[in-house]
C-alpha cells in the first residue's frame, strides 16, 4: 500500500504502520487521518495478518491535534461534524481484529495520545512524554480520549491529566499501565522484536479471539463475559491449529498455526 503521508510495510505476518513528521507541531492532519483510516480498512480484510505495529517518523510518535479549519467555524453544522468524523481514526485502529502495538519512538501528546490508546500494546522509550495536551491549547478531545484513558488509568488520573494537561513520563505512564514496556532507545526494536515473534508463534485465531474477549470485558457483565468466553474456546475446539497443536505437543516440535 502506498500513501504521500504515512508508511505502511508489508510482511507475511505482520505490518508497519509509520506516521508522518509532525508538520508545525501536528502529527495528524486531514490527509493522514484519511489514509490511516483507509489503510486499517484494508488491513482489517487481510486475514493471514497477526500483527500490526504503528510507530512514529523521527523522534516522536505523534504530538498535537488539527484545529477545526476556520471556514467551518460558522458554517453549516453537517459539515463540521463530517469534518470531526473525519479526523476521528482511533476507532478504525481500536477495530482491527488483530493485536495493535503501539511503539512510543517518542512524545505522545493529544491526538497523538488517541491514537496510541486505541492500541492493545504499548512500548515506550524512556524519554517518551504521554499526555493529553495543554487545555487552553488543544481543546476538547474528539477520537476517544475521555473514554480510553480513564477506562485504562482510572478517571482520577484522567481528570488531572485532562483538566490541567498534566504529561506523563514514560515511568510514570508505565506506574499507571498506560504502557506495557519502557525500554532505551538502543533496546526498542529487539523488544519489540520479541513481543511480535511471541505473538505470531501463538495460534492466530486464538490471539484475535483473547482480544475480543478482553476488549468486551469492559462492557459486559460478569456472567455475559464468561459466556463470551466459553463460547469461544468451544469454537475453537474445532479449528484445524488447535489439532496442530495437540499433534505437535505429542510429536515434541514447534506447532506450524495456518489460522484456519
Amino acid at each position: 500500500m502506498h500513501y504521500q503521508t504515512i508508511r505502511c510495510d508489508r510482511t507475511r505476518f505482520r505490518a508497519t504502520v509509520i506516521l508522518p513528521r509532525a508538520d508545525s507541531g501536528v502529527t495528524i492532519g486531514e490527509m493522514v487521518a484519511e489514509e490511516l483510516a483507509d489503510c486499517c480498512s484494508a488491513l482489517r480484510l487481510d486475514d493471514d495478518l497477526r500483527v500490526v505495529m504503528i510507530t512514529g517518523g523521527g523522534d516522536t510518535f505523534a504530538t498535537g491535534r488539527e484545529k477545526l479549519p476556520h471556514d467551518l467555524l460558522e458554517g453549516d453544522p453537517a459539515e463540521r461534524m463530517a469534518w470531526f468524523r473525519r479526523m476521528g481514526v482511533a476507532n478504525a485502529l481500536a477495530g482491527l481484529p488483530m493485536p495493535v502495538l503501539a511503539i512510543l519512538n517518542g512524545d505522545a501528546i493529544a491526538h497523538g495520545l488517541e491514537i496510541a490508546l486505541a492500541a492493545d500494546l504499548r512500548i515506550a522509550v524512556d524519554n517518551a512524554r504521554l499526555g493529553a495536551g495543554p487545555p487552553a491549547q488543544v481543546g476538547f478531545p474528539f477520537d476517544g480520549m475521555t473514554q480510553r484513558l480513564p477506562r485504562l488509568a482510572g478517571p482520577a488520573l484522567a481528570r488531572d491529566m485532562l483538566l490541567t494537561g498534566r504529561a506523563l513520563s514514560a515511568s510514570e505512564a508505565l506506574d499507571f499501565s498506560l504502557v506495557n514496556r519502557v525500554v532505551t532507545r538502543s533496546t526498542l526494536e529487539a523488544t519489540v522484536g520479541e513481543m511480535v515473534e511471541q505473538i505470531i508463534a501463538a495460534a492466530p485465531i486464538a490471539v484475535r479471539y483473547a482480544k475480543e474477549a478482553v476488549n468486551a470485558a469492559g462492557d459486559l457483565p460478569l456472567a455475559q463475559g464468561l459466556r463470551l468466553e466459553a463460547d469461544l474456546s468451544i469454537i475453537l475446539q474445532s479449528t484445524d491449529d488447535r489439532a496442530e497443536g495437540l499433534r505437535s505437543f505429542a510429536e515434541k516440535r514447534t506447532p506450524h498455526f495456518t489460522g484456519r
